[in-house]
């Protein structure tokens, strides 16, 4: 039988009709996101997609509380987004690895957790634990400059695991990246998730990506930013690159594909 995800069912974030408008520089008001309602199950892999300008990043950013939206509400279990960020909920993956030039591998992951006083000892504990997690335990003392894109975005991920939080964050980490190098993490990342069954929210421009990823795809169409529809990934866990040669696959993407609106 084939392994799919056992994602509990429980709502980890729920957003309620949710809207952000924002001023120009000459005060007119411009709608990048309008009425988006969607929950978000513990443990589910959820990718937010759509071209350029649609609000997939803003709508992440709200998630993080990073922004604030104009309209609607959002709560992360129970919580507003504020209390879920100061109790370290969110690990967050940026398109660039942020890194340190100056640090370590393994002192570029275990930052966060000296900021948070975390103690030395625990510190290198984590550090050492999470670099095994992504494949790179034998990298933990080279410097950022020495290792390839795919391997600095497979340490912030590292990094953003360090914390322990509940719920992922990525704005498309992998779309600065070669083919090859972005099918292999697509691949580590699965296996990431498998291990630790986070919550993921994956934003991306990529539909074949979204579909090999998720349990559901998000579709978000621009003018103004909207949810023109959410599409099951009915498709076996766990997933291997001979899965996109299948029909199954290439319906799916199909699906995805016809449900954006006036792009």
């Amino acid at each position: 039988m084939n392994e799919r995800n056992d994602y509990t069912g429980n709502t980890e974030i729920m957003l309620d009709n949710i809207g952000m408008t924002y001023k120009t520089d000459d005060n007119k008001d411009v709608t990048a996101l309008t009425s988006v309602s969607l929950d978000i199950q513990k443990g589910e892999f959820i990718s937010l997609l759509g071209p350029s300008g649609c609000g997939k990043t803003t709508l992440l950013r709200i998630i993080a509380d990073l922004l604030t939206p104009t309209q609607g509400t959002i709560t992360v279990g129970g919580e507003t987004p504020r209390a879920a960020r100061l109790a370290q909920r969110y690990g967050i993956v940026f398109q660039s690895a942020v890194l340190y030039d100056w640090r370590t591998v393994k002192k570029n992951v275990m930052l966060p957790l000296e900021i948070m006083h975390i103690p030395k000892a625990e510190r290198e504990e984590r550090a050492e634990k999470m670099l095994e997690l992504v494949g790179l335990s034998d990298f933990a003392n080279h410097y950022p400059n020495q290792l390839s894109g795919g391997m600095q975005q497979r340490v912030g991920i590292a990094r953003a695991l360090a914390i322990r939080p509940e719920i992922l964050l990525m704005d498309e980490p992998f779309s600065a990246l070669d083919e090859f190098t972005r099918e292999k993490l697509h691949i580590d990342l699965l296996k990431i998730w498998r291990k630790t069954n986070k919550t993921i929210v994956f934003v991306t421009h990529n539909i074949q990506e979204s579909v090999f990823l998720s349990d559901r795809v998000c579709v978000l169409s621009p003018h103004p930013g909207r949810l023109s529809a959410v599409v099951d990934i009915d498709l076996p866990r766990l997933r291997t690159m001979e899965l996109k040669n299948t029909p199954e696959f290439t319906a799916l993407v199909a699906k995805v594909r016809g449900s954006f609106e006036g792009v």
